[in-house]
Parts: structure tokens; C-alpha cells; sequence
């Protein structure tokens, strides 16, 4: 016989959507997933944690600051909720606690209907995402050698790649380059320089931020670094020799390229332009609309930026202007799930397909399949964490590994498809400048502010 007891075990008790309310939000910072990533969990009065990440190397406090915004809420009022906080985010890293929360509102409410995200947005035009595989330029300072780790992300099962060409590499290659010869040292410090700084005390990590900041902050045209003839050799060679090792087949998309103006640019396009690259990425500063068509006008490669640009409307005139052919929005900054499909779609509607950039753990990374899932005009999903072993234990619930032979399935599982997160894992690497694992953030329950923007 069976009990009332029994029959409980097979009744999904979070399923009262509309009695559901946001009751709290902690945050954890973990470093080398494969950037400083501060996650985020959102409980409820009904036992559903909601879980979202801010974008990587933002502070986690862009989202603690929302919080007494949407304690109280139902989770399953995402638009609503997303329209009273989206004035808080901005370009770059500054809308990583919008996006983030927006993210993990959406986890919270496939859970609360049994539902996964991409069906809640529509459904899906994939059942797989397909994953670019970034690979920095870091011992690798030949063609050769970046020709055989690309070939190894190759036999993974990779079917797109990206790498690194720019004046990063040209820095300690005499005669490449032409300026101030300090401020290129300082803009562009060596790797060492950087691990140096995220494995420092607070005091001397402070100090070195402030210190690259005041280079750091000068826009590409402003730098007055020019590329030398020698320096476009250089360039040119390295990418024929990363070609004559890995073939044509599998595209082959570029970053990194420095901060240098516009006719460097262009100079440095015209060369690789006969290597038939997926695109030149981040050129210029995104803001700088007419440039981007000048640019675009000057090579044969399709032009790509996106990943700094907050909110749809903000993509709207580099799509206007036809500056670029491939958009590139960062889930984290561009406004959360919702949003990025409908960036994805606006560009659709002028010929502009949708690549997105993705440098976070699996929570961001499940946030973006779900998007992309839904949204027709994708090409490929960017990882930066093939490398590291224990990214795919952060979460719970997933294939492991995540990705398999270069795309990751789309889950239908409720919400973004994570059970849980290992907080063992988590533990092991937290940053040792922020607070600890999922501690209590009471201090920001009653954070608040006239927030009405008209009168």
C-alpha cells in the first residue's frame, strides 16, 4: 500500500511559483577559473538556490549592492526585476552585478517550473553549442609553437579556434615598434608581471593596480605606439607559420592586437587578411562606430567587438553603421540571458551573426549555452579554461567533462542544468583578498537609495 509519505517522494515540493520569494544572496570569489570570478547564490523561502556569477575580474560587489532590491521578490518576475535594477549596470565589468543576478533569476524560475532555461525563451535551434578554444599567446612566442598547441586543441575536438597576434609579442623584438618605449613597457607588462599582482598581499596588489591603471586607461589612438615594417613582418610570419601547421579547414579567429590607432590597424589587417581569419577582434575601442567602418572598409576580414557593450541599444549603431560583421557580447555585461538573445536577434535582423565571448566558470558558461541555445544567428561559444582541471567540479549535475570534442550539450534539466555547487572545490580557491565561502551578507540587506530616475 501505498502512503501519503511515499507519494511525496515523487512531487516536486518547489512548485508553488507564485509563492515564491527571494530570502538572501552571499557571494564567493574564486581566481584561475580562469579569471577572478565572483559567483553568486540565491536562496529562497521555498529551498531553490539560484545560482549566477558577475562578469570575470569585477567585484562581487557590483551584485551586493542590488541585493536589498531584490530581496522579497518572486525570482519568476525576471523582467520586472531586471528593469528595476539594469540602471545599476554599465559597459565593461561595471554590469556584472546585474547580468549575474539576471542569470541566476533565471535559474531560479526553470527550477521553480521544471523547466530548462532555453525553454522558457523560446526553445532551442541547437541541441549542441558549438566551443571556440582561446589560447593565449604565453610560451608559445613563435608561430610554430602556436601552430602545435592549436593542432592539440584540434585532436580534442575543436572545430574552432582563436588565438592571440598583436604588439604584446612584438614588445622585446628590436625595431618593431615605434613611441615612448616606457609607456609600452608599462601598458604591456609580462606575464610574470601580472601573476606577480593576483598572487600578492592587498597592499602591494593594490598599489600595482593603480599603477597599470593610468596606462591601462589610454584609449588605442591615444597611445602614440606605431608598428613598424620589420613589426608587420614579424606579425605576418607568425600567422603563416600557425597556418602552415594547422591547415585552412578549421576557422581561425584573431585577439589581443594591442592598443595602437586606427591605421596600424588597418596596416596589420592588410597583412593577414590572405590567411582567411574568422575575424580581427577587438581592434578598437567599441565605441569608436566610425573607425569600425573605416576598418571595416579597408580589409577583407570580418570585424568583430562586443564583449565591453551593455544593453541592446547600445550594440545598435556599430549594426547601423555596418562597422562590423560578427558581434561579440559577453553574457556577464551585456545584460544576462534574456538579453544577449535579443542582441543576437537585432543583429540577425542586419546580416551581423552572434559570437560570444566567455571567459568564466561553468555558472557563466551554462548561462551563455542556454542564451546561445535559443538564438538563431550563433556561431560559437569562446572557452579560456581547457587548461584547468578542476573547472568542470565547480558545478554539480553536468557532464563531465563539460565540453566533449569541442561542444557542450544543452541540457534540459530545469534552470541552467546545475544541481548544486562543490563547495569543497570552491573552497580550495577562494581569493584570499575577499571574503570567505559563502559567508553572511547581511550588512547589505538594507542598502538604500532613491532610485526613481524622473521627477
Amino acid at each position: 500500500m501505498t502512503t501519503y509519505e511515499d507519494t511525496l517522494n515523487y512531487v516536486n515540493t518547489h512548485s508553488r511559483p507564485s509563492d515564491l520569494r527571494i530570502t538572501d544572496m552571499r557571494v564567493a570569489t574564486i581566481v584561475g577559473a580562469p579569471m577572478r570570478c565572483p559567483l553568486i547564490k540565491i536562496s529562497t523561502n521555498q529551498g531553490i538556490e539560484g545560482y549566477g556569477e558577475v562578469r570575470d575580474g569585477a567585484s562581487a560587489r557590483y551584485a551586493l549592492m542590488l541585493k536589498s532590491r531584490i530581496l522579497g521578490e518572486n525570482p519568476c518576475n525576471i523582467d520586472k526585476i531586471f528593469r528595476r535594477i539594469k540602471q545599476f549596470g554599465g559597459h565593461a565589468r561595471q554590469g556584472g552585478g546585474v547580468c549575474g543576478i539576471e542569470a541566476a533569476l533565471w535559474d531560479l524560475a526553470g527550477k521553480a517550473y521544471g523547466v530548462p532555461v532555453h525553454a522558457m525563451l523560446g526553445g532551442k535551434f541547437r541541441d549542441k553549442v558549438r566551443v571556440y578554444c582561446d589560447t593565449d599567446v604565453h610560451g608559445r612566442n613563435t608561430g610554430a609553437a602556436m601552430g602545435e598547441a592549436l593542432k592539440e586543441r584540434m585532436a580534442k575536438g575543436f572545430t574552432f579556434l582563436k588565438m592571440d597576434v598583436g604588439i604584446g609579442m612584438l614588445r622585446d623584438v628590436p625595431g618593431a615598434l615605434s613611441g615612448m618605449t616606457d609607456f609600452i613597457h608599462t601598458l604591456m607588462p609580462p606575464r610574470e608581471v601580472w601573476e606577480q599582482m593576483h598572487n600578492a598581499d592587498p597592499d602591494t596588489q593594490w598599489a600595482m593596480r593603480r599603477q597599470f591603471a593610468e596606462t591601462q586607461n589610454v584609449m588605442h589612438p591615444f597611445t602614440g605606439i606605431h608598428v613598424t615594417e620589420l613589426g608587420l613582418d614579424y606579425l605576418e610570419q607568425y600567422v603563416a607559420d600557425v597556418r602552415a601547421i594547422i591547415g585552412y579547414e578549421v576557422p581561425l579567429a584573431t585577439d589581443h592586437f594591442g592598443h595602437i590607432g586606427l591605421q596600424d590597424c588597418i596596416k596589420i589587417a592588410r597583412r593577414l587578411d590572405k590567411f582567411n581569419l574568422a575575424w580581427y577582434e577587438d581592434m578598437l575601442p567599441w565605441q569608436m562606430t566610425e573607425q569600425y567602418v573605416r576598418l571595416a572598409n579597408s580589409c577583407t576580414t570580418p570585424i568583430c567587438t562586443g564583449e565591453d557593450i551593455y544593453l541592446k541599444e547600445n550594440f545598435k549603431p556599430l549594426f547601423e553603421s555596418g562597422g562590423v560583421s560578427v558581434i561579440h557580447p559577453d553574457l556577464l555585461t551585456s545584460g544576462g540571458i534574456y538579453e544577449n538573445k535579443k542582441i543576437g536577434d537585432l543583429a540577425q535582423e542586419y546580416g551581423v551573426s552572434m559570437a560570444v565571448h566567455m571567459a568564466e566558470s561553468p555558472i557563466g558558461c551554462m548561462a551563455a549555452v542556454h542564451s546561445v541555445a535559443a538564438t538563431e544567428n550563433f556561431l560559437a561559444l569562446e572557452n579560456h579554461s581547457v587548461d584547468i582541471p578542476w573547472w568542470d567540479d565547480i558545478a554539480n549535475g553536468l557532464p563531465k567533462p563539460i565540453i566533449q570534442n569541442g561542444f557542450i550539450d544543452v541540457p534540459d534539466t530545469p534552470g541552467l542544468g546545475i544541481e548544486s555547487l562543490n563547495d569543497e572545490v570552491i573552497a580550495a580557491h577562494l581569493d584570499p583578498n575577499e571574503p570567505g565561502l559563502w559567508e553572511p551578507t547581511d550588512a547589505w540587506d538594507r542598502e538604500f537609495t532613491n532610485d526613481r530616475l524622473w521627477s
